[in-house]
């Protein structure tokens, strides 16, 4: 078989990526809508996604030790064919089974389906590191294309998330639960076909990496995942149940309305990310980000929920405004934390042992979900989405402080830019 070229298997992980990326966030509107009309509360609904992001934590520890050891070809078959497996466990939910019988079924597979997001994500995102070409004679320009296809990559995934979500709501609306996801499993696995040409040393170190290699001995690494834990936490904190539950019972947004509003939001969100490294050229930064760009960031966003949730509490204006306007300035600001978040745990590590400082970071990020999940549901019960956004305020605020220990990057200079 003919070798693939880097940027021939940087195509194939990103539409596999893609196909992936679609049925998650379809997944997580439907599951949200589904139960929520059958009467569940929004703590209740919070616990579904308990296993999905628990596990996530554990398979970003040992998926990018895997992937360091057996190579990412095999991480990236498993993440999908265990999402295949998630999505066909879903076919026979009902609607007359006891509620306690339904929680535990779906927690299941949602555990299922965070083991396979993870898996997936930690071996499309180390992917990157690998098959960009090294430029030792010119270090800033292998760094900007870097920065691009990692950009290209996080932010495309995003839009297409965001179009999942709309897929939920109107699959919901039109076919039903158990329809929809059967519908997702048979197209996620002929996007799993495609991966059967990649090159199965993706990704592989040549010494076999050690179970104690798990967590990261990188000072940059640890510090940046701690951040990464705050941020991630103060986006779902109000995102993931609060704010689709508040449109539509607060707001008396239908389903498809909400799924929609949502959807465009992060398709938004994910433009913003791919084009970040394009919006940095025009404010005349041609140099890769560093840890002032992180920063900068950060302190920025603490402001917006904070914002949002005063506007509610003084009940300034129409409250439905409010949180799509600040909604909007949230997803700005996030997407450009984001997008250089994902650049700097690839900048801060090396080829050869990127799958797992990738993981590790990764798994971070799956534990502030988890924490902002729990938060989600909890909080929206005892104070609405106004608690939920001061929160995310606080969280926020929490991801600076953490960020002002980052260590410089190595060949970079310690200039201030965001």
């Amino acid at each position: 078989m003919k070798h693939l070229t880097g940027l021939q298997q940087y195509a194939v992980v990103t539409a596999n990526y893609w196909a992936f990326t679609l049925t998650d966030g379809a997944l997580r509107m439907l599951v949200v809508f589904h139960f929520h009309q059958l009467g569940y509360s929004t703590l209740e609904i919070a616990f579904l996604f308990l296993f999905y992001e628990f596990f996530g934590i554990v398979t970003n520890l040992y998926g990018g030790w895997l992937g360091a050891r057996f190579g990412l070809r095999l991480t990236l078959w498993a993440g999908t064919l265990m999402q295949v497996a998630a999505l066909l466990m879903l076919i026979p939910v009902a609607d007359d089974w006891p509620r306690w019988w339904s929680v535990a079924y779906v927690m299941v597979a949602q555990a299922i389906s965070g083991i396979a997001k993870d898996l997936n994500k930690m071996s499309a995102k180390s992917a990157i590191k690998t098959v960009v070409p090294e430029t030792p004679e010119d270090y800033s320009r292998g760094e900007n294309q870097l920065f691009k296809w990692v950009a290209i990559l996080t932010g495309s995934k995003n839009a297409l998330k965001g179009v999942g979500f709309f897929l939920g709501g109107w699959l919901l609306t039109t076919i039903g639960f158990s329809a929809a996801v059967g519908a997702m499993a048979a197209g996620l696995f002929l996007s799993f076909l495609i991966t059967l040409v990649l090159p199965g040393e993706i990704g592989r170190m040549k010494e076999k990496p050690a179970i104690t290699a798990l967590f990261s001995k990188s000072k940059g690494i640890n510090v940046l995942s701690t951040a990464r834990f705050f941020l991630f936490g103060a986006r779902d904190v109000w995102f993931v149940v609060a704010l689709p539950v508040f449109l539509q019972s607060v707001l008396g947004w239908k389903y498809w309305e909400a799924g929609g509003f949502m959807g465009l939001w992060v398709i938004g969100y994910g433009i913003i990310q791919a084009s970040v490294p394009a919006l940095r050229r025009s404010w005349g930064q041609s140099a890769p980000p560093g840890v002032s760009a992180v920063q900068f960031w950060s302190a920025v966003l603490t402001a917006i929920p904070a914002l949002i949730a005063i506007s509610l509490w003084r009940e300034v204006g129409n409250p439905g405004i409010a949180v799509v306007v600040g909604l909007a300035a949230f997803g700005v600001v996030f997407a450009m934390n984001s997008s250089i978040h994902s650049y700097m745990v690839l900048a801060y590590t090396d080829a050869e042992s990127v799958s797992l400082n990738v993981g590790f970071y990764y798994m971070a990020n799956a534990a502030g979900r988890l924490l902002g999940t729990l938060l989600s549901g909890a909080l929206f019960l005892v104070g609405g989405l106004q608690a939920c956004l001061w929160c995310s305020a606080l969280l926020v605020g929490l991801s600076w402080l953490v960020s002002l220990r980052l260590p410089v990057l190595a060949r970079q200079q310690t200039g201030w830019c965001p």
